[in-house]
């Protein structure tokens, strides 16, 4: 495998994803206040990021297992964190426990295969999982809940949670940067 050329769609910054201007992750006006607001405008942004890296990719680039002996994947990282979110919702419920969506350990990694359909259901899978997961945390986010509050089966700490899916959405982030930058050479923060 011959390694690509680096290459940014910065023009300011040539370690950068995008200039400042073309960044979506980047507002105007003043930072979130508070700790639900600040909490939800980190994990969207890791959310977008982890977009914003396989974004221009074809089902194959987004299937290259990139870093080898490492299984991992764009596609398999999009697949894993629908499974984490779904794992996540798991804990915080106390109805059945729903199965996993993959099947096998590491059916996240290894079903990641470049054809569109897969793709299309990795999204998919992954803003579902998202949506429902965000949906139950809204009620113990309001800001008279209170954030210690332990939840459902797991009887976690909704303040724990939170910031435990930003720190899980950030470490894949940060393993999206190497992983984009082997399949096309592009860098970016």
């Amino acid at each position: 495998m011959t390694t690509p050329e680096r290459w940014t769609a910065a023009t300011v910054h040539p370690d950068m994803w995008l200039d400042a201007a073309e960044d979506p992750r980047e507002r105007e006006g003043p930072p979130a206040a508070g700790e639900r607001a600040t909490l939800e405008e980190y994990l969207h942004d890791y959310r977008l990021t982890l977009r914003l890296k396989c974004d221009g990719l074809d089902p194959g680039q987004l299937a290259r297992r990139s870093v080898p002996p490492s299984t991992m994947s764009l596609l398999g990282l999009v697949r894993h964190l629908a499974e984490v979110e779904r794992d996540w919702r798991n804990w915080i419920t106390t109805g059945p426990e729903l199965p996993g969506l993959y099947g096998e350990p590491d059916g996240d990694f290894d079903g990641a295969v470049g054809e569109a359909a897969v793709v299309d259901a990795a999204w998919a899978d992954l803003a579902r999982e998202q949506e429902a997961t965000d949906a139950i945390l809204t009620a113990f986010l309001d800001t008279g809940a209170d954030p210690s509050a332990a939840l459902g089966r797991s009887q976690v700490v909704v303040r724990d949670l939170m910031v435990h899916r930003i720190e899980e959405y950030a470490r894949h982030c940060g393993h999206a940067d190497l992983l984009r930058e082997c399949v096309d050479g592009r860098v970016g923060q």
